[in-house]
């Protein structure tokens, strides 16, 4: 299961290119959920190892365990091969999660807040509005794998070391689950 991981350095002004949007850009608002961002939403939870667990996956550990109380990130620290205290379907850290939760003024760690983190980080990579005109590429895949330790770069590894999907499998998965959505 990758881990969610967050680069500790400014926000960037925005680019086509993949780099971080300014905070003036992301102001508090609820993302729309479109098929293409339900499916990008449940890729990702493909390949954070959290989208077979259904709705448990909301309540996944690092490692596979489960936590009770979907009041608020529950900040528990797992050690497997990493140690980690990453949370929830989307495999945010504490840091990371309470960053989205203060910018949309998320009051629990529920699903639908949950979601709605996991498209701020999207967006303030940079790459929702790419995302929202072309799919699923690898160049959005490469920049949203500096957020998911379980994206590949453009390379194919992991920017942080760790097991990854192929590129091949996430656009089989992105294309697959987007049709079944479109139904």
């Amino acid at each position: 299961m990758g881990l969610l991981l967050l680069a500790v350095s400014s926000l960037a002004s925005p680019s086509q290119g993949g780099q971080r949007r300014a905070d003036s850009e992301l102001e508090q608002r609820e993302y729309a959920i479109t098929p293409e961002r339900q499916a990008l939403l449940n890729t990702i939870r493909y390949a954070e190892g959290t989208w077979t667990q259904g709705g448990e996956g909301y309540r996944t550990l690092y490692g596979g365990g489960r936590f009770g109380s979907l009041a608020r990130h529950p900040e528990i620290v797992v050690q497997k091969r990493y140690r980690s205290a990453a949370a929830g379907a989307y495999q945010f850290l504490p840091a990371t999660w309470s960053e989205a939760a203060e910018r949309l003024q998320l009051r629990s760690f529920d699903p639908r807040s949950q979601d709605q983190a996991a498209l701020y980080l999207v967006d303030r990579r940079g790459v929702l509005e790419q995302l929202d005109r072309l799919g699923l590429t690898r160049e959005v895949m490469a920049v949203l794998a500096r957020e998911w330790a379980s994206f590949p770069s453009l390379q194919g590894g992991s920017a942080y070391g760790q097991p990854v999907k192929t590129p091949e499998e996430l656009t089989r998965f992105y294309r697959e689950n987007l049709a079944s959505l479109r139904g």
